[in-house]
């Protein structure tokens, strides 16, 4: 269980130094649906190897037919149909208002995990998510009153993702992570290379520079930290409470913006100040429990 806690927090710092670094990755291709094809099929790769080195292949044989439904689902459902979905989106609409509907999928996995997981959610966690929302509001500085074309896809690539999670966390059960982490990124990366196939979108990749192909390496290597480390850790802590630490990703973000030169504004700060006290509100007892053990580990030493 503690390791679980320990992967997602893994995961939530990943996916901060991620959005950090791809918003200048992403600048030097004119086609981002091509970037994360390419983005993918290199994690893919990746795990594949990954797949053989650790014998996973073994594991194979034992997979019922509902099982590889469940993983081709994963991939059409989690690594391409809402990538495609949540780029257009921000295409027709505002970057704020997009990452609040996106930071809002832990609501809609709390939900599908009661209903379909049975996970039981608190009362504390409940207020603790009534922060972490008013946290991602308060960067719009005044909740959305409209909702535009791109804010439905945007929604509707969030509830995706809801969706794949909740299956995931299912199938991890019986899976490892890293058996799902392929699923979604293997079967994701050939959806994808459909759609750019059937839409004429494929031709560019021929024509790819060295400076473009090493950005597709360092966010290639980031996705396959984040992917490893939130399957496994999700396989072992509700879907809820590791959907709700994935917040943390965004004041870390905040942080790296701030080191790195860029002006901070107050709302911001406030912001990440918020999600971080939504979040110990969770899980007190985990860090007071971790607390405790670096005291200890000190006394003895000492």
């Amino acid at each position: 269980m503690k390791k679980g806690y320990f992967l997602v927090f893994l995961t939530a710092i990943i996916s901060g130094f991620s959005i950090f670094i791809n918003k200048y990755g992403v600048g030097l291709f004119i086609n981002p649906y091509l970037f994360t094809f390419l983005k993918n099929f290199f994690v893919s790769v990746f795990l594949l190897s990954f797949f053989f080195l650790f014998k996973d292949w073994k594991k194979l044989k034992f997979l019922t037919k509902r099982d590889w439904v469940f993983l081709v689902l994963i991939g059409l459902i989690g690594g391409s149909i809402p990538f495609l979905l949540f780029f257009k989106g921000l295409s027709l609409t505002s970057a704020a208002k997009g990452s609040f509907l996106h930071k809002t999928m832990f609501i809609y996995c709390s939900i599908l995990a009661t209903l379909f997981l049975k996970e039981k959610i608190d009362k504390k966690f409940l207020f603790a998510a009534l922060i972490l929302l008013f946290a991602n509001a308060i960067l719009l500085k005044k909740i959305p009153s409209e909702f535009n074309k791109g804010d439905l896809l945007v929604f509707l690539a969030t509830i995706f993702w809801a969706i794949e999670n909740t299956i995931s966390k299912y199938l991890l059960k019986k899976l490892g992570g890293r058996e799902v982490a392929l699923a979604r990124m293997f079967f994701g990366s050939i959806f994808i290379l459909i759609y750019l196939t059937f839409t004429n979108q494929i031709s560019p990749i021929s024509t790819l520079n060295l400076k473009q192909i090493a950005w597709v390496l360092i966010t290639g290597i980031l996705l396959f930290g984040y992917v490893i480390t939130w399957y496994s850790g999700l396989k072992h802590i509700p879907l809820h409470q590791a959907t709700a630490i994935l917040l943390l990703g965004s004041p870390i973000t905040t942080f790296l913006n701030l080191i790195s030169g860029a002006k901070i504004s107050q709302i911001e700060m406030i912001s990440g100040s918020l999600i971080i006290f939504g979040i110990l509100i969770i899980f007190w007892k985990k860090f007071l429990e971790i607390i405790l053990k670096l005291k200890n580990l000190i006394y003895v030493r000492t």
